[in-house]
């Protein structure tokens, strides 16, 4: 039982970790997209996919 209780705070643990780091990627991106968008504001795009 206690094993298994272990295993699930190691679980969430790793989780909250993958969960911040993917919320700060998002956040990195929304920046460069909103830099990207403010420099050319004329509709065309400063990326090409």
């Amino acid at each position: 039982m206690v094993l298994l209780l272990l295993l699930l705070i190691a679980i969430l643990l790793g989780l909250g970790f993958v969960v911040k780091w993917l919320f700060i990627l998002a956040s990195v991106l929304f920046i460069l997209w909103l830099a990207g968008w403010l420099i050319r504001p004329g509709g065309s795009r400063w990326y090409y996919w």
